[in-house]
């Protein structure tokens, strides 16, 4: 970037602009409503940097409008996401990295979605814990989160913490920002929104949660856990009673900051054990892909015995066993078996570092589906095999013999 002087009224530095472009480089993404990709982004870099380094510092910078495109959810419908174009990415991180350490001061330790050194496994870590010591559980989805929070209750909360005015128009800015969708028509938000999918959304979110429910929850029931992710809530609860009188209060608190829940994505759930008794209600619950529900386990004296368990969800497991059948790599006569291992293994990886972790039994049903696509595979690259199954698998296990490291599953004790 040019070293032309940084004396601006708004203290953005030149570095501040650096920073942000490197974290947005690593996420990679895709270009927002001007079609500019990172590449393109970078091929004038230092120009484009001043230039965005220049507007933020002088007050003049104005978002562009958010580029809305649809993804597919596990349960079938669709997920509305917001691209921002890679200039305004970059200026909402400068502005996200700049006031982010204050609001981690202050979130909750229950909080887990999008926060620096938080994980998806801690919080999955924690309702294991959690579900040890109390038998009920209250399982909730708000609907639509992302689109209905209010704009005057997120800036009465940023207010409390952020006192420079720069941050707070910025951030008003942002808030109102057109979208424009696949169809081209353009939408300017009615005082709620953010979309999903920006690089400062999802600290707007926490910040919003942090007083609609951990701040409440944490004031009115401290003897109730609870572990957020994002807007997924879990909350533990000793006895049915207290559950269904908690869950009642949860959506009076909703509706007071404009939100409600997802009725058909939220319920009680029961975590039976081998120590708790037999009750004829729902006894499964869902959490970040992965379900926790009664299981018989081995003993370590022998027998066995009714655990609580968590492990892959059937959906998530439906999901990854269609994205291998999609592939249709069974056909791929023409390729060698290194050139699958080459192509599957970046996947394969991610499922088992992040599946893997808990319930190593659920993703062995994964890689069964994996290795009956491989077996079609063996059979068709090898006709003299005549279509004997037996035979297919016989080379697979040679295969595995010789490079046992051939596919990250194998390397990783995962059967065939």
């Amino acid at each position: 970037m040019s070293k032309r002087t940084e004396n601006k009224s708004i203290p953005v530095t030149k570095q501040m602009v650096w920073q942000a472009y490197k974290k947005v480089k690593r996420n990679n993404g895709s270009a927002g409503i001007d079609r500019v990709n990172l590449e393109a982004f970078g091929q004038n870099l230092d120009k484009n940097l001043y230039k965005l380094w220049n507007r933020l510092a002088s007050g003049s910078y104005f978002p562009p409008a958010v580029k809305e495109v649809t993804i597919p959810k596990r349960d079938g419908r669709q997920r509305k996401l917001g691209i921002p174009t890679v200039g305004d990415r970059i200026a909402q991180q400068v502005i996200k990295d700049y006031f982010e350490p204050r609001l981690e001061a202050e979130f909750h330790e229950g909080s887990y979605g999008y926060r620096p050194n938080k994980s998806a496994h801690q919080a999955i870590a924690a309702v294991q814990s959690n579900v040890r010591k109390y038998g009920w559980v209250i399982d909730m989805d708000i609907r639509g989160f992302f689109d209905e929070m209010d704009h005057e209750l997120l800036m009465k909360a940023l207010r409390r913490h952020v006192e420079e005015k720069w941050v707070l128009m910025y951030i008003k800015r942002w808030l109102e920002a057109p979208i424009v969708k696949p169809t081209g028509e353009t939408v300017f938000k009615q005082g709620k929104g953010t979309p999903q999918g920006g690089v400062i959304s999802p600290l707007l979110a926490n910040l919003y949660l942090h007083y609609t429910m951990d701040k409440w929850l944490d004031m009115y029931y401290p003897q109730n856990p609870f572990v957020r992710y994002a807007d997924d809530i879990i909350v533990h609860c000793t006895g049915q009673g207290e559950a269904e009188k908690l869950l009642d209060q949860i959506k009076g608190r909703l509706k007071k900051c404009s939100l409600e829940l997802q009725e058909q994505k939220s319920k009680i759930v029961y975590c039976q054990d081998y120590r708790r008794k037999p009750q004829r209600t729902c006894k499964k619950f869902e959490f970040l892909g992965f379900s926790f529900r009664p299981e018989s386990l081995p003993s370590r004296k022998g027998g066995m015995f009714l655990g609580y368990t968590c492990t892959i969800s059937t959906a998530s497991q439906k999901r990854i066993n269609e994205e291998i059948k999609r592939t249709r790599f069974h056909r791929r006569s023409e390729a060698e078996i290194t050139d699958l291992a080459k192509q599957f293994n970046p996947k394969i990886r991610g499922w088992v570092n992040y599946y893997g972790k808990y319930g190593k039994r659920g993703l062995e049903k994964v890689f069964r589906v994996f290795h009956e696509r491989l077996v079609k595979w063996v059979l068709n690259k090898y006709k003299g095999f005549k279509m004997q199954i037996h035979r297919a698998y016989k080379y697979l296990h040679e295969q595995r013999r010789m490079n046992p490291s051939l596919f990250y599953h194998w390397e990783n004790g995962y059967s065939i």
